[in-house]
């Protein structure tokens, strides 16, 4: 019987297992992505060893799972965006964490990719898994910090009133806890899987700051008020949808402005803030400059290594600009190879040198295309 399931074994679930795209990452990543599905299994058998099952706490949990799962059955309406999605998750996961054994921070996660995976959209299998582990790492870091201050800096306060401001804080330290484990964990990954990807721009810049700082605020009262009754969290469903919707409607308004393939302005609303740049500049009677950019050979690239690869050429020349560019400059894509940029504040000699510096680099600029031409 035991050769039998070995022979299976071999024959069947492990030539699957080599079969998941994550061995085509480079080794370092795949075997990053390994381990953080590892240490979260084995976290998972680990709570699962003290745990115990208790009526109310089911319940709760229920409670919390529906709403998170109908969240997710609202975000299917307008469908998953790729890239590092912000979301609203965090505000019922989090109670789980804080209020339940740590078992349960660790499987919340794992339920709700699963039905993303099934509602919203099909992402490759390995993604969905390593998102989960990280996750589920993520709050269980959480709840068991929460669960050691809990011993060490609430239960001695000697008021109520200071014992639930201690309460609240705990819960905000271990909700950035979680936060900062989640984020090292997926920009590592992204990171290591595309070197050029700009890691500040994704998690540290204004407004995902401003999601992030939003969602734990709201996660926090979420959990305070679960506390004290489990109905809170019916009469919080309301307001976590609105705050998904506002964070879904500013992530559609940053995406009509945004070039899908390069990330730069697309031309409609390049022509309108540089319209509006230009008539500033006229009241203030301040130089500007523009600047015309078009890329030779890009169709022989296309031609020869494929378009997935031109693409590729395309993005790297355009993270090239935000080296030379400052703030304030606008650069956008007017469609195939060509690039326009606005200067605000620069003088004609000015405009020329930054012009012919960007030439320069932007001709002896690296690009591999070994992966995309694997995948063309």
């Amino acid at each position: 019987m035991r050769i039998a399931c070995s022979n299976r074994l071999y024959r069947h679930v492990l030539p699957a297992l080599m079969a998941w795209p994550v061995w085509k990452l480079p080794r370092r990543v795949a075997i990053f992505v390994v381990a953080v599905i590892g240490a979260d299994l084995a976290a998972i058998g680990l709570a699962a060893s003290f745990f115990s099952v208790r009526s109310h706490e089911v319940v709760l949990f229920g409670l919390l799972l529906a709403c998170n799962a109908a969240t997710v059955e609202l975000t299917r309406r307008v469908g998953e965006p790729a890239g590092v999605i912000k979301d609203v998750y965090a505000v019922w996961e989090l109670p789980v964490a804080i209020l339940l054994p740590p078992l349960y921070a660790f499987v919340a996660p794992v339920i709700r990719m699963a039905l993303v995976q099934w509602r919203i959209r099909r992402a490759p299998l390995y993604r969905r898994v390593f998102s989960s582990a990280a996750l589920g790492l993520a709050f269980g870091a959480a709840s068991l910090a929460f669960h050691a201050l809990s011993r060490v800096a609430i239960g001695p306060a000697p008021t109520p009133g200071l014992r639930a401001s201690l309460w609240i804080v705990s819960v905000a330290v271990c909700g950035t806890l979680q936060w900062a484990v989640n984020a090292t964990l997926v920009l590592t990954a992204v990171k290591g899987t595309d070197p050029a990807a700009r890691v500040r721009d994704m998690a540290f810049s204004r407004e995902p700051l401003f999601n992030d700082i939003t969602e734990l605020c709201v996660a926090v009262l979420v959990a305070f008020g679960a506390a004290i009754s489990s109905l809170v969290v019916l009469f919080a469903f309301p307001f976590v949808i609105l705050l998904q919707r506002s964070l879904r409607h500013s992530q559609l308004v940053n995406d009509s402005r945004i070039d899908s393939k390069t990330g730069l302005l697309n031309a409609g609303t390049w022509e309108r803030e540089a319209a509006a740049e230009v008539a500033r500049a006229s009241r203030t009677r301040n130089p500007v400059a523009v600047a015309l950019i078009d890329i030779d050979k890009c169709e022989a690239v296309n031609d020869t290594y494929g378009h997935l690869v031109g693409d590729q050429v395309l993005r790297e020349i355009s993270r090239s600009f935000q080296d030379y560019l400052r703030e304030y400059d606008l650069a956008g894509r007017f469609g195939g190879e060509e690039f326009v940029l606005l200067l605000p504040h620069t003088a004609e000699h000015d405009a020329y040198r930054i012009a012919e510096r960007m030439r320069a680099h932007i001709a002896g600029l690296p690009i591999g295309i070994g992966t995309a031409a694997r995948a063309e």
